[in-house]
């Protein structure tokens, strides 16, 4: 495995994994689907899958109410300060990412995506769980790393802010339309979340990522604010972006259920190169 992913902040790979399963601080989540978990996992994992926790109301009362919803989900994983919490999944994948970035939202400090997952992990996997007690977790929002739509919508068009749309082509183009309304932000650039990802499901080396970014149009001095549907496949792009050395991003957690679903804000509908 190449170095990258062992000296990134937020990336651990299957070395680390093997030196540090001992470690009483060190805890692993699992992020799969509940039926995946159970038919095998990594010893001592914990399971939380952020799938069916959608939440798209980024308003001051909604943003409240997540952040409620995740203290109350933390601490019945039974997270605390003092722990190293490694995510992950099959790959490194929006599931892994949608769990960290929460996590780093809520102020913890000690975030880690098993990068490549259990693809690359070449470890045992167990079928049991072991008790474990809940905590106390106290939430220090870093309101760095979220945007809501407010926030957009009065950077629409600012030369230091870019809108980084991450979703599939079709829904960028209007042709999947997942809400209300179909198109994207106006002003967003397009680069599909995957493109991330290399042949084996880790991510791409720094330097590659930064390349392809830096390509697109995004400045490495500017804030970057990725959106997709539900603010999954964006906290995958938070990740990258900063992996490429990008140290202002924000997810827009809201995304396009929230965007394309408001009647009030402003939609532009790309077209297609022929």
């Amino acid at each position: 495995m190449s170095s990258h992913r062992d000296d990134a902040q937020f990336l651990v790979g299957a070395g680390w994994l093997r030196d540090h399963r001992g470690d009483r601080s060190v805890m692993l989540i699992d992020t799969r689907p509940a039926a995946e978990y159970w038919a095998g996992h990594l010893a001592g994992a914990r399971h939380f899958d952020p799938f069916p926790f959608h939440y798209y109301d980024t308003s001051e009362k909604g943003l409240r109410e997540f952040r409620a919803q995740l203290e109350w989900i933390f601490s019945a994983l039974g997270i605390t300060g003092a722990a190293t919490v490694v995510f992950y999944e099959q790959d490194s994948g929006m599931r892994a990412a949608r769990g960290a970035w929460a996590l780093e939202y809520l102020g913890h400090r000690a975030v880690r995506i098993l990068d490549g997952g259990l693809k690359l992990a070449s470890q045992e996997l167990v079928t049991s769980a072991e008790p474990f007690a809940p905590s106390q977790f106290h939430a220090e929002p870093r309101e760095e790393a979220i945007a809501s739509y407010d926030y957009i919508l009065k950077r629409i068009g600012r030369r230091d802010v870019s809108i980084l749309d991450v979703r599939s082509d079709a829904e960028y183009y209007g042709e999947n339309v997942r809400a209300r309304f179909g198109g994207a932000i106006p002003g967003a650039l397009h680069l599909e979340w995957t493109n991330a990802l290399d042949s084996t499901g880790a991510f791409k080396p720094a330097a590659d990522l930064r390349a392809a970014f830096e390509q697109l149009g995004l400045r490495p001095d500017a804030e970057v604010i990725p959106y997709c549907q539900g603010g999954y496949r964006a906290a995958h792009a938070y990740f990258a972006l900063k992996l490429a050395g990008y140290r202002h991003v924000r997810n827009y957690m809201g995304s396009w259920a929230e965007w394309g679903n408001r009647g009030d804000l402003p939609i532009e509908r790309p077209k297609r190169p022929r």
